[in-house]
C-alpha cells in the first residue's frame, strides 16, 4: 500500500513538516514500521515560474524542508517506496550532486561516501532496536547508490 505525503509551496516554504509527521507519527503510534517498510512517497504541488529549469533537489527552499525532516527522522530511508526512485529522490535532496544528461545525476563522491555511512549507523541502532534484521535491507540500500557493503562491516556491530 502506498502512503503518500503531498508537499506544497506553502508548508515548503515556511519549513512546516506536518504533512509528513502525521503521516509518520500515525505508523509509529500504530506501531506499522515493519508493515510499512518502503511504502512512502511524496507529492510535489510546488509552483514555480514557467521559465524556471532546476529541478526541485535544485531549489534550496525544497532541499531545506528535507534537511529539517531528514534531522527529525533520520531514518526515514526506511518507509520510502524505493521501487518507485523515491530513495533516489530523498538522496538528491541530502547529497550535493549535479545533473547529466548524458549520464543523469552525479554526486559529490565524498558527500555520498558520508551520506551513506551516516544512514548504516542511524538505520543498524533503529533497525536495531525495532527487531528488524537491518544487513541485507542496508545492503539494498547502498546498492541504489552504487556501493557493495561487506558482510565484514556488519560483523563489527555484532561485536
Amino acid at each position: 500500500m502506498t502512503i503518500t505525503i503531498a508537499l506544497n509551496n506553502e508548508c515548503i516554504n515556511s519549513l512546516d513538516l506536518s504533512p509528513a509527521t502525521k503521516v509518520i507519527e500515525n505508523i509509529l503510534q500504530q506501531e506499522a514500521i515493519a508493515s510499512s517498510e518502503q511504502e512512502i512517497q511524496f507529492v510535489f504541488n510546488y509552483e514555480r515560474e514557467p521559465e524556471d529549469p532546476r529541478e526541485l533537489s535544485e531549489i534550496p527552499e525544497v532541499r531545506l524542508w528535507f534537511i529539517r525532516l531528514d534531522s527529525l527522522y533520520p531514518w526515514l530511508p526506511f518507509l520510502l517506496d524505493w521501487t518507485s526512485g523515491e530513495f533516489i529522490r530523498y538522496t538528491t535532496m541530502l547529497v550535493p550532486h549535479q545533473f547529466s544528461s548524458q549520464e543523469g545525476i552525479q554526486y559529490n563522491p565524498e558527500a555520498l561516501e558520508i551520506f551513506l555511512m551516516h544512514k548504516l549507523f542511524v538505520l543498524t541502532n533503529w533497525l536495531g532496536e525495532q527487531g528488524i534484521p537491518f544487513r541485507s535491507r542496508i545492503q539494498s540500500m547502498a546498492k541504489l547508490l552504487g556501493y557493495e557493503l561487506d558482510d565484514a562491516l556488519f560483523d563489527l556491530f555484532d561485536n
